[in-house]
């Protein structure tokens, strides 16, 4: 019994001290009557993140998401659709992120999604072709997949897609 009202006692006081160490800053802008503030509409508003064209021994240049994942493309797959599914999208994650900016050298223009007929979800896509990652690249500049099966690639400006 005694050791069960300790333990109460001490997640008590735990809980006191976490919730004494929370801070609840409040802001506020004062605006002048003379300063016109006007809302940017979306298509002003700048990407959330950039992809990046990072550089590798093995792999060369090649475009990863903005944590510095890189992004692979699979030959198998075919303009606007994607071929990997199942076990294969487990170990190719497929890149979904929206709201992004490309790296120069790249047009943004290139870049769309399609709807993946096994899921439902939206896949960005490259000149087409649909992007992914790979499960056993663990850290920013990892490149393991690169050519696996010799049908697993990185992207870069001078992919060509077959």
């Amino acid at each position: 019994m005694k050791k069960a009202v300790f333990t109460l006692a001490i997640l008590s006081i735990i809980f006191v001290l976490a919730a004494c160490g929370k801070s609840t800053e409040v802001k506020t802008e004062t605006v002048q009557p003379d300063q016109a503030q006007t809302e940017p509409t979306k298509s002003e508003q700048a990407p959330v993140d950039s992809l990046q064209l990072l550089k590798n021994e093995k792999a060369g240049e090649y475009l990863a998401d903005p944590q510095g994942r890189a992004l692979y493309y699979f030959k198998k797959d075919e303009a606007g659709k994607s071929n990997c599914s199942g076990d294969c999208l487990a170990n190719w994650p497929a890149f979904t992120q929206e709201d992004f900016a490309v790296p120069e050298g790249f047009d943004k223009k290139d870049f769309d999604t399609i709807t993946r007929e096994d899921n439902g979800k939206k896949q960005f896509t490259y000149k087409g072709f649909p992007l992914y990652y790979f499960a056993k690249d663990q850290q920013k500049g990892d490149v393991n997949g690169q050519g696996v099966k010799e049908v697993w690639f990185v992207i870069n400006s001078e992919t060509a897609f077959e």
